[in-house]
């Protein structure tokens, strides 16, 4: 892509979500959500590929309603109102909508259909963005008007979201598809706290945006997108294969990483908040995840190419990927458990 025309689409990507997290007014927000959907849709569709062109006109058209139903939204409560605060979400029909909304944004369940498909027709550098960074602006929305949101819908919402997200990822063979069920299982997790406790969404976010980032910058370096390419990654690069190990577990919340923090902290406060069945089941959901990441785990690092792998083998190119934002990243996922004290008090 020109390099102009790069600059162009980053710079209005940062614009969009900037002004939608910035942002007190309903229309401002709007209109940076827009801007974020308009930006990234060149992005999608540059391999000129039908898979690519798919993607994006489903990713399109998903956005697209979602935007149409926060703008109703919005327009119904200043109706009522008289206010296009955002933070002045006082109309039941109206709060109810743009929960609803938000979720078609974000691809939670039962809004999650776009997300699998989406990430797959894209390369790893644009499922990246839209795995990470597109989430920043609605999810700044989510917790603005969390005071006023449904309790139950969004425990609803967040419960089959990470139920959905770990069955979805059992049966999948491309990686781009994991990480989409990923994504929605991790969504389920904030969507479950937020109503309770906002501040632990936001810890969530950033774990999650930092594990997420480390694995996909990972499988770009390692140029893998199925799980049977991943067992002929182990000779062209042991470390970062062998690291990959420890990104991946604690992407399922195991202790000592950094992924074990979040989990930890909001089935704590779900405990505290008397709901000790829906902590059950958000602890069993979590092991269904884990299913699909030890199966990662296994084809990364226990499988020795080409015995137990029918995929042809590569030519092995040194990778010419900068691996400074990786080595941050992978440290990142693994020792950020120790600051979780701070967290609790």
């Amino acid at each position: 892509m020109n390099p102009i025309a790069l600059s162009m689409i980053l710079s209005s990507l940062a614009l969009g979500t900037i002004l939608t997290v910035s942002s007190n007014h309903w229309f401002l927000a709007w209109m940076g959500l827009e801007i974020n959907t308009l930006a990234i849709i060149p992005l999608m569709a540059q391999n000129h590929h039908p898979r690519a062109v798919e993607a994006s006109t489903k990713y399109f058209l998903t956005q697209a309603a979602a935007s149409a139903l926060l703008l109703f939204s919005a327009l119904n409560n200043a109706w009522f109102t008289g206010e296009w605060s955002i933070m002045n979400l006082t109309n039941q029909i109206s709060c109810t909508t743009m929960t609803i909304a938000i979720c078609m944004k974000l691809g939670l369940a039962p809004f999650h259909f776009w997300l699998p498909e989406v990430l797959q027709g894209l390369n790893l550098t644009t499922g990246l963005i839209l795995s990470t960074w597109q989430k920043l602006a609605p999810m700044a929305i989510l917790y603005q008007i969390s005071p006023s949101t449904n309790t139950s819908l969004l425990l609803l919402i967040g419960l089959t979201s990470t139920l959905i997200g770990g069955w979805g990822g059992l049966n999948q063979t491309q990686l781009r598809k994991i990480l989409a069920f990923s994504s929605i299982a991790h969504l389920g997790w904030m969507a479950s706290i937020l109503p309770i406790m906002p501040q632990l969404m936001i810890l969530n976010l950033i774990i999650y945006l930092i594990m997420t980032s480390t694995l996909f910058l990972t499988l770009k370096t390692i140029s893998s997108t199925k799980i049977s390419s991943l067992a002929t990654s182990w000779p062209k690069t042991p470390t970062t294969t062998a690291l990959t190990l420890l990104t991946l577990l604690s992407l399922g919340g195991l202790p000592p990483l950094s992924g074990f923090m979040p989990k930890w902290l909001i089935l704590q406060e779900l405990t505290n908040q008397n709901t000790p069945i829906l902590a059950t089941m958000l602890a069993l959901s979590a092991l269904l995840s884990l299913f699909f990441y030890l199966r990662l785990s296994y084809s990364v690092t226990l499988t020795s190419s080409p015995n137990t792998s029918n995929s042809s083998l590569t030519w092995r190119h040194n990778s010419k990927q900068p691996t400074t934002l990786l080595s941050l990243m992978l440290i990142s996922s693994f020792f950020l458990l120790p600051i979780s004290p701070l967290m609790v008090s």
